[in-house]
């Protein structure tokens, strides 16, 4: 079977009101993202990311108490038969000389998160809150992940600040050392895809992962992956990361990398968005070196092939626009495809243009194939600024909220 999957959602609070991510939305509770991706998003399996949280665990624990979510056999928990919410725990890492990078270990069960966040409540400052800084190398969080019984997979793997390329190594098998045949995945990032990925030789083994790091509801599902399961739970999911028993991730879902906030180096005197060809390592318009690196301008540096060297198993990587962030798609128009159609996910997936112009009008329907189809003009962000989407027949139009 197909499913999709985002595994990179974060909490805001816990539903006693505990904050767990201070920059997420307060209304994305441990619940809530179970509901929205069954009843809006229409995303078969979910990995939240802040499930070591006491509070969290808190959540959890009632949920199971009042038979509103259970265990799977093969690992995972199923809420009212609709989705498969895979608990996981993202932490801050720092290596002895100051590179720091973020990484997600996921769990099959309550009991094996709980010893996990027994463990690393003796190196954060506070474990209530998400993606603490630990003060461990990446290889001492991988063994502990591992030690717990859980699955290991590098966050957003190029993002300048705290990343495993982007700021920690030139390669994760220098940052892991032998432990990195342990890791069978990574995570490409909003400013990153597979074809960029795939100029760093290391990673041709590895299967990549497109996710969403959502911080709100509305952005759950930005971007995800199809999986070739046999079924929703934690052991084919992990078998899809490894590619065992034909199980695989079929395809990626994901912005274009120009749209990232970090796809460009920016220069933090003026300003200023690299245009020119990467890598660009100082700002084109002042001069400062005070700039910091682009995604794409990292991976030049780094890379060691020229162009993509694409290995047979790799799924196909889709550049799409979530359907709320297409340009004249605003609630009203939302609501009513959801309502006919039952889900964004069969909205971007099932749908003909006739049928989306039925619901939305003609020139709507025409910026949503366009969206899902990867045609949309952008312009490149960077810096912490997204970049912008644009139809052919309209103006820049900045996406909102990402």
């Amino acid at each position: 079977m197909y499913l999709y999957c985002d595994l990179h959602v974060h909490i805001g609070k816990s539903s006693s009101g505990r904050a767990v991510k201070i920059t997420a939305a307060h209304d994305l509770t441990f619940e809530n993202i179970a509901i929205e991706c069954a009843q809006r998003k229409g995303i078969d399996i979910v990995g939240i990311v802040d499930c070591a949280s006491p509070p969290v665990i808190d959540d959890i624990s009632a949920l199971l108490d009042k038979g509103e979510m259970v265990p799977l056999d093969g690992g995972g928990l199923r809420y009212r038969d609709q989705v498969t919410v895979i608990c996981g725990a993202e932490f801050e890492t720092r290596e002895p000389g100051g590179g720091m990078s973020h990484h997600v270990s996921y769990f099959p069960d309550l009991d094996a998160l709980k010893a996990f966040s027994e463990v690393m409540g003796r190196h954060v400052t506070n474990r209530e809150l998400s993606s603490q800084a630990c003060g461990l190398p990446a290889r001492e969080l991988l063994a502990i992940c591992l030690a717990c019984g859980g699955t290991f997979v590098p966050a957003h793997c190029f993002t300048p600040h705290k990343s495993v390329y982007g700021a920690a190594a030139r390669r994760g098998s220098e940052l892991f050392g032998p432990s990195w045949d342990a890791i069978g995945a990574i995570e490409l990032g909003l400013s990153a895809d597979s074809s960029l990925a795939d100029r760093i030789s290391e990673l041709s083994d590895r299967t990549f992962l497109s996710n969403s790091d959502a911080h709100s509801l509305p952005k759950i599902g930005r971007e995800y992956n199809v999986l070739e399961v046999e079924e929703g739970t934690y052991a084919e999911l992990c078998m899809a990361l490894r590619r065992e028993g034909k199980r695989r991730v079929l395809s990626n879902f994901g912005l274009d990398p120009r749209l990232g906030k970090y796809h460009r180096t920016f220069c933090e005197e003026c300003g200023w968005i690299a245009t020119g060809p990467p890598p660009v390592t100082q700002c084109e318009r002042c001069r400062s070196p005070k700039a910091t690196n682009g995604v794409l301008d990292r991976i030049c540096q780094i890379a060691d092939t020229r162009e993509p060297v694409v290995p047979e198993h790799r799924g196909h990587y889709q550049h799409q626009v979530p359907l709320q962030f297409v340009p004249g798609i605003g609630a009203v128009a939302y609501s009513r495809l959801i309502n006919r159609f039952g889900s964004e996910m069969a909205v971007l997936h099932g749908t003909t243009e006739r049928d989306l112009g039925e619901t939305v009008g003609a020139k709507k329907a025409g910026m949503i194939v366009q969206a899902r189809e990867g045609t949309l003009h952008v312009q490149a962000g960077g810096g912490g600024r997204y970049g912008k989407v644009k139809a052919e027949d309209t103006g820049a139009v900045r996406l909102p909220g990402l």
